[in-house]
């Protein structure tokens, strides 16, 4: 049962208001079988659904946390998973009678009952990548910031190496009137800091472990992207694709909701 179940129940005269208080802080958190403790009200609360982290958990453990999850507040987000643990969670899917999305590159999956229904908030994402290497990160921002209920438009392989591509990536994400940018780079990310002299909205830069030798890892992607010249940009940690796809939905959204009032008061 959600927030908006209890509601309903309270308002038809089915429960007392101390039965719909008591409901509602049981909602805040659910603990699995002593294993994690879920905050299921945090959509509610703050607008970001509660995501999983696979790494460091047990293949058991994951099952039971999704399972718990969804069956709690109707959908569960899954980050960071291996082959295998997919294909447990298809299986775990068909079992519960429950709807999957796979987003392959990104190693997320989303687990939903079959009443559950994600609103669009028209927000406007874009996504722009270094290299092919970057996608699977840039693939996490795109599955959290859909999930988040925002339209996305990405572009791939428009790295510096070829600053002809970079600029037919701008025009594409200004004619699709994008509210934010996610701008995935590694080796040395200088991606970020050209697109920001080139366009009129926050961009949220993504270093990648891609690189090798003194400074690989992301380290010297990280570094120029914190120390760009360009203004208007955010960086957020090495891989932290889940990370700038809740910043740039959180972003998107609001922008989303100003627009909407503003289209309605001209009406």
């Amino acid at each position: 049962m959600n927030i908006h179940e209890i509601l309903e129940q309270l308002k038809e005269g089915k429960i007392s208001v101390h039965e719909a208080e008591k409901k509602i802080k049981l909602l805040a958190i659910e603990q699995v079988e002593n294993i994690a403790k879920i905050d299921i009200g945090r959509e509610t609360r703050k607008g970001v659904p509660e995501i999983i982290l696979a790494e460091g958990k047990k293949d058991k453990e994951i099952l039971e946390i999704a399972k718990t999850t969804t069956h709690s507040i109707g959908r569960a987000i899954i980050s960071r998973l291996k082959e295998e643990q997919i294909r447990e969670l298809e299986k775990l899917s068909k079992e519960e009678g429950l709807k999957i999305k796979i987003y392959e590159k990104a190693k997320i999956v989303t687990l939903s009952t079959e009443d559950f229904k994600k609103e669009m908030n028209g927000g406007r994402v874009g996504i722009l990548t270094g290299g092919t290497s970057d996608i699977p990160i840039a693939e996490e921002v795109i599955a959290i910031a859909e999930e988040m209920g925002c339209e996305t438009y990405y572009m791939y392989d428009v790295g510096v190496a070829g600053i002809q591509r970079v600029f037919d990536a701008v025009k594409y994400m200004i004619e699709r009137d994008i509210d934010v940018l996610v701008v995935v780079a590694g080796r040395e990310g200088t991606l970020p800091t050209i697109v920001a002299s080139l366009i009129d909205v926050p961009i949220i830069a993504v270093p990648t472990s891609i690189g090798y030798g003194h400074g690989g890892k992301g380290k010297s992607a990280l570094l120029t992207m914190l120390q760009s010249c360009s203004l208007g940009i955010a960086t957020v940690n090495i891989d932290a694709g889940v990370a700038a796809g809740t910043v740039a939905a959180l972003i998107a959204k609001r922008v989303a909701r100003f627009r909407k009032k503003e289209n309605d008061n001209k009406v």
